[in-house]
Formats: structure tokens, C-alpha cells, sequence
């Protein structure tokens, strides 16, 4: 756990997964590119991102969560969340981009649009990197579109690098992403 002022940091619970489901559906249009349509943005979280996709994630002993919440216990909020897969990149391209082995891929990393420049951040990643050094991987990796220079600002900024190109898909659009990568160790 780690706690900055009002924020505290942990691993995700069953109690949390309301919370979070709603938390990614806030947060995912966020990352997406401008042209993505409401619809493709709607059909993404359906299928990815209720309440029982979270409970298989959580019961996942190849996954993370982390959670970042603020408030006094009474009137706590999620405001952030992360996840880490372990194993073998499931994507061709990352998979050659990503030379180090084990890896952990951080397939999450969102924060609430009001809490941008909050300092959760930078906290939230610093624990999602402990995290990811405590599963004995060797490199962090991740994926970006292209378009969200802001999101790629904030990766180099906390040491991943651009090592390959990989294609995500939204809305049966195939996107462009960055794949980046750092050393855990």
C-alpha cells in the first residue's frame, strides 16, 4: 500500500468491483481516439469491462489490480485503477517488440478526467511498477495509441521508451499503437 496525503493505493478487492466496472467506463473513453463513436466506446466496455469481467480479473492469479481512492473512509471514491497481466504478450507485434523476459504487461492504467494533474499518477504508477517488479518480471510493457500524446508524455516521463508498433481494435477500427517498454530491474 502506499498513501500520498489523501490518496491511498492497494490491490483491488471483491467489494471494489462495482466501483470498478463503473471506474473503467468512466475512464476508458479517455484513451480513445477522437473519431472512436459513443457506440464503439459502449460495445468496448461491455464487453471487457463489467462487473463480472472484474471478478474473473480479480480471481486471475496472472493479474494486478491497484486501485487508487481518496477520502475519509466514510465517503471514500476510486479515482484511478491499473492492471498487470503476467505471461507471454498474447499480441504478435508486442511480443517482438518486447525482448525481455518475464514480462508483465500494464493493460490499464486510467484515471479520472477530474483528478488529471491531481498527483495520483505518478504514485499510482510507482506502486503498479512495484507491483510489477514484485511478480519477478524483467520488463514492464504497454500499449498507446499513437494519438494520446498525453498518455505517451507520462510513460517516458516514469521510463518506458518506445520499442515497437503494435494494432488495437475498437468499434472494428483498427488503431495505431506504440508499444513501450522499461526494465523492472
Amino acid at each position: 500500500m502506499t498513501a500520498v496525503t489523501e490518496l491511498l493505493i492497494r490491490r483491488a478487492e471483491p467489494a471494489d468491483l462495482s466501483a470498478l466496472a463503473d471506474l473503467a467506463a468512466e475512464t476508458f473513453p479517455l484513451a480513445c481516439p477522437p473519431h472512436t463513436t459513443p457506440e464503439a466506446v459502449a460495445d468496448f466496455v461491455a464487453r471487457n469491462f463489467t462487473v463480472a469481467h472484474f471478478e474473473g480479473y480479480l480471481a486471475d492469479a496472472d493479474r494486478v489490480v491497484l486501485v487508487a481512492e481518496r477520502g475519509a473512509e466514510a465517503s471514500t471514491r476510486l479515482v484511478g485503477y491499473t492492471m498487470l497481466v503476467g505471461g507471454e504478450p498474447g499480441d504478435a507485434d508486442a511480443a517482438a517488440a518486447v525482448t525481455a523476459r518475464p514480462a508483465v504487461e500494464l493493460s490499464k492504467f486510467y484515471t479520472r478526467a477530474d483528478e488529471h494533474g491531481g498527483g495520483i499518477a505518478g504514485p499510482l504508477m510507482a506502486a503498479t511498477l512495484d507491483a510489477a517488479r514484485a511478480s519477478g518480471a524483467a520488463a514492464c510493457w504497454l500499449g498507446v495509441n499513437e494519438e494520446n500524446a498525453r498518455a505517451i508524455r507520462f510513460y517516458e516521463k516514469q521510463g518506458f521508451a518506445k520499442v515497437g508498433r503494435k494494432h488495437f481494435t475498437v468499434g472494428g477500427r483498427i488503431e495505431n499503437d506504440w508499444v513501450l517498454a522499461q526494465p523492472l530491474a
